[in-house]
């Protein structure tokens, strides 16, 4: 069924950049989501030794000065070098040039939850083991969570609207959704959003293991990540970054843009409920869901696939499945639906924005990347899943969900694009 069109301003993906631990490009994580592939591992970048949890999907052989000026990274937190170097990816993909042409019409939006933590954590260590004089006068400022969105904006002399979203596991896709409304009042032709995590360093990983909220399967790391599967037992914390390029229909067409697809529909809500556990009844992921939807006017019978939240949490995988049913009813069950952390593990605030380039590509090559790990079903979690094996399927209307700490909930609604 054809959707209505509506009079407000079209928006459209023209631009993809990531880095995630299947790799450095959009390319390489493609075709290890694809491939069915873990990008989980042993943790390297602290010693984990005496931590109940050891791995973590980690973004491998990241060099930023492949990227950015030498001296100018060492005083950049991890989570803006792969912001500028996804950014970078990103506009040349769209075949923006660069000085803009009006560089007050592009704006940045990016999701981060907690920004360059590593570099706070090592400030506190420096100061309680070393003393004041020893402290780096960066060791704040760079690691605060719009640090990501300045950078981006000081790289590319982006001049236009600039903010960061702050929440939690849906910062990323409440980023790329806050992005399209932003195009859509006027207030920007050209967005750069998306979402960035780089939180391998010994307070999250402290922090998660005390909630017990994290996979403790070190021996079979690329095992871990099973969301939806019976034997499931926690998220694995991941780093990395996705950037779009979401640019107003009238301005791509006018440059010639290729365009990968059409962000049709954003909602947000808030399940009200409890500050880590999400609501059983599942209320507030289908509030979003279903906004999302109304937002895009799209019909739940014209829904192709589904890319859930999926953490791989007992209570958070069960909730979903539920919410899902709740809102599609007997569809649910015809409706494919797939966890990209399954392969890459969770990088909060930049899962959303990951999956969001992951959804483009479904529509862009007709198919739905698996949920690995999935090998004994549970009762509670009854949907199609996709297990382990890619599947090919016509896509042209795709849900991606992202429900985080705080029962913050965010959803975009993407499209193949037709004139």
């Amino acid at each position: 069924m054809a959707r209505q069109r509506s009079m407000r301003e079209r928006v459209v993906i023209t631009g993809l950049g990531a880095i995630t631990p299947l790799g450095l490009t959009v390319k390489e994580t493609w075709e290890g989501l694809v491939a069915g592939r873990s990008g989980v591992g042993p943790v390297t970048q602290f010693d984990a030794s005496s931590f109940p949890t050891r791995i973590a999907g980690e973004v491998k052989g990241f060099d930023p000065k492949q990227y950015i000026n030498f001296k100018e990274a060492r005083r950049m937190a991890r989570c803006s070098q792969l912001a500028v170097a996804a950014a970078q990816e990103a506009l040349a993909d769209a075949g923006l040039s660069l000085p803009f042409a009006d560089e007050e019409r592009v704006g940045v939006l990016i999701g981060s939850t907690v920004g360059g933590m590593e570099l706070v954590e090592q400030g506190l260590r420096t100061l309680w083991e070393r003393g004041l004089s020893r402290v780096k006068p960066y060791a704040v400022a760079a690691g605060v969570p719009n640090m990501p969105a300045h950078h981006i904006s000081r790289a590319f002399q982006a001049r236009g609207y600039n903010s960061t979203i702050s929440t939690a596991c849906a910062s990323g896709t409440q980023a790329v959704g806050e992005a399209a409304e932003v195009i859509r009042r006027g207030a920007a032709d050209v967005m750069i959003s998306g979402g960035v995590e780089a939180m391998i360093c010994e307070v999250p990983f402290a922090g998660f293991a005390a909630m017990r909220a994290i996979s403790t399967r070190n021996e079979e790391p690329e095992k871990a990540s099973r969301p939806f599967e019976a034997h499931r037992d926690g998220f694995v914390i991941a780093e990395g970054c996705a950037v779009l390029i979401l640019e107003s229909l009238e301005q791509a067409l006018a440059r010639g843009a290729r365009i990968y697809a059409e962000l049709l529909g954003y909602g947000c809500s808030s399940d009200a409920y409890h500050m880590a556990a999400p609501d059983p009844t599942g209320a507030g992921p289908v509030l979003a869901m279903r906004w999302a939807l109304e937002d895009a006017g799209v019909e739940i019978a014209d829904v192709d696939y589904i890319n859930a939240h999926g953490p791989g949490t007992p209570l958070g995988d069960a909730a979903e499945t539920k919410a899902i049913k709740m809102l599609f009813g007997e569809r649910a069950y015809k409706v494919p639906v797939s966890s990209t952390k399954s392969m890459i593990g969770h990088s909060l605030g930049g899962a959303g924005a990951i999956e969001a380039l992951a959804c483009t590509l479904t529509i862009r090559d007709n198919v739905i990347h698996p949920t690995i790990n999935y090998e004994t079903p549970d009762p509670e979690c009854d949907l199609d899943y996709v297990p382990n094996v890619a599947r090919s399927a016509q896509v042209d209307f795709i849900l991606s969900n992202s429900f985080g700490l705080g029962g913050q909930n965010a959803c975009l609604v993407l499209g193949r694009f037709t004139p």
